[in-house]
């Protein structure tokens, strides 16, 4: 069984997979105070059912990468494949920086490509919020990085002096008639007003409309405000192209 591990901002997602079907999702908090010790109890803990046998690691927290690959080295004794420009993608990474694109969103548009029509555009609602744009040729082209949803609910907490700390949910009216309603208009609304926008703008610049796929907690949240509906909700889709990158790179290994 394959395991993967998305290691973001906030949280760690794993993913255990028995050829190409997910068998069980868990979630971590990204905590850099956790020794590699403790990380090794929760392995061992959260997977004791399975037997593991490989595993791809994606980073963006550089902090916890040896924590976590030792871990698993010790508790799966498997060497983990640990996810960066350099891995071998089957599809072109066309950023003037490929070092700069985080593996999540190599991840992410390795998916798109395998699963989805061409020209894509995956909208990831992470502590970013970020978007991965494969053109029609099937090249991995940039995208679009801002502010998540907390992100927002907190600097507007952080920065003002009189703006309280809420937690992201419904909005209830565009017009906020007290304070709390007021922020969510601004930051729910105004988020996928945003994505209206940047989608309108990546297609006129792409020449083409494209699918857009959606993954993350709040995209379920977003799809209810948009003028433009997402094409689908993947919440794994990041998961799903770690399998894809093993997949590819233990063939070519044996080759």
């Amino acid at each position: 069984m394959l395991l993967t591990i998305d290691i973001g901002n906030t949280s760690i997602k794993l993913g255990v997979f028995e050829d190409n079907a997910l068998l069980e999702e868990f979630r971590l908090a990204s905590d850099k105070e956790l020794s590699q010790d403790e990380y090794e109890v929760l392995l061992r803990t959260l997977f004791k059912s399975y037997k593991i046998s490989g595993c791809i690691l994606g980073s963006v927290v550089e902090e916890l990468n040896e924590k976590i690959t030792r871990a698993v080295r010790n508790v799966f004794n498997t060497e983990p494949l640990v996810l960066n420009s350099d891995t071998e993608t089957g599809l072109k990474i066309k950023l003037k920086n490929p070092k700069e694109a985080g593996a999540d969103r190599i991840a992410n548009a390795c998916a798109a490509y395998v699963n989805y029509s061409k020209p894509c555009i995956v909208i990831d609602f992470g502590t970013a919020i970020s978007f991965d744009i494969v053109n029609s040729g099937g090249e991995f082209i940039g995208g679009v990085i801002a502010p998540g949803l907390k992100l927002q609910m907190n600097a507007l907490n952080k920065f003002t002096s009189k703006l309280p700390k809420i937690d992201v949910a419904i909005s209830p009216s565009a017009i906020g008639d007290n304070t709390t309603d007021a922020i969510l208009s601004g930051v729910i609304r105004g988020t996928a007003c945003m994505i209206d926008g940047l989608v309108k703008q990546c297609e006129k610049e792409l020449g083409e409309k494209a699918i857009i796929v959606a993954t993350g907690g709040y995209s379920g949240l977003i799809s209810n405000y948009l003028e433009k509906p997402f094409d689908f909700i993947n919440p794994t889709l990041t998961l799903e192209g770690l399998r894809i990158l093993y997949n590819l790179n233990t063939v070519i290994a044996k080759c």
